[in-house]
């Protein structure tokens, strides 16, 4: 038998592994099998009727379980971190909501720029029910699913003051996300403040964009791992995103879509206060 190539491997290896896991083994005879089968992440068995199919090999299998153990790893650290930055914001007065499918309005520029085949954007002639009259009469809206949404504790709409946070614990995950400018306008659409939160030595505030806020997260280490002794400090605050005129001041409308996905959600509730007073407490009112 050939020593296997030496080859690293990549989301379509990795996918087609699982699919060869899930399935009877079929062949495809594409050039992803014989990457697989030249790193000898999989096997060539033939079968009394003439044909062959494919088998994970060991070395298949432990790439794998690998590869499922790490995205675990990631997923942890990011929920951790989630969960420490909600629990700030609650201890701050404002209700958390935790990766709500919020719907918003993209500018016209950007409607020529994904494609028309992807499910999540449609191009639309009139305003969405509930939406004002006034609103362009074409335009194009995508479903947006920020980290974090949270209004503050008010009855007053003109003091909701909705933040969005988006959490990282990657430098490469924080650059890709940068670079979808469709998806921070969407955040700044549903919103008055937008912020990124991370661990310290993944980037420096100055490389993102000035209009949004910054939540370091220090103590991390190098694994983004929100174990006991780190500590969040706002490192930049956000610029307001101000869209509607007010009684000669700026403040941020909530948009009719956005208060329906609110109602149809349960927010965060907090495992530090007891249920009738997180149910029942006096809203703040104040500005």
């Amino acid at each position: 038998m050939l020593p296997a190539l030496p080859l690293k491997p990549s989301r379509a290896h990795l996918s087609r592994l699982m699919k060869i896991w899930r399935s009877a083994g079929w062949p495809s005879h594409d050039a992803i099998e014989i990457d697989l089968l030249a790193a000898q992440w999989v096997t060539l068995e033939p079968q009394a009727n003439g044909a062959a199919l494919l088998r994970l090999s060991p070395a298949g299998i432990q790439l794998l379980a690998s590869s499922r153990q790490q995205n675990q790893r990631a997923a942890s650290a990011h929920d951790q971190l989630a969960e420490q930055m909600a629990r700030r914001l609650q201890q701050d007065g404002r209700i958390v909501w935790h990766e709500l499918s919020l719907r918003a309005q993209l500018s016209q520029k950007d409607e020529a720029a994904p494609s028309s085949q992807q499910s999540w954007l449609t191009q639309e002639s009139e305003a969405p029910y509930g939406m004002s009259d006034s609103a362009p009469a074409q335009h194009s809206w995508r479903m947006a699913r920020p980290d974090l949404f949270s209004v503050r504790n008010t009855s007053q709409a003109k003091y909701l003051q909705p933040q969005v946070h988006e959490i990282k614990v990657s430098r490469a995950d924080l650059l890709s996300d940068l670079r979808h400018e469709a998806k921070r306008e969407c955040y700044q659409w549903l919103s008055s403040e937008v912020f990124y939160v991370f661990p310290a030595d993944i980037a420096e505030p100055e490389e993102l964009p000035p209009e949004f806020g910054v939540w370091l997260l220090h103590g991390a280490g190098s694994t983004g791992d929100t174990a006991a002794g780190t500590r969040l400090e706002l490192a930049r605050p956000a610029r307001p995103v101000n869209r509607v005129k007010q009684n000669n001041s700026q403040a941020h409308e909530l948009p009719f879509p956005v208060w329906l996905a609110l109602a149809k959600a349960t927010p965060l509730r907090r495992d530090d206060a007891p249920a009738a007073q997180t149910e029942l407490g006096a809203p703040d009112d104040s500005p």
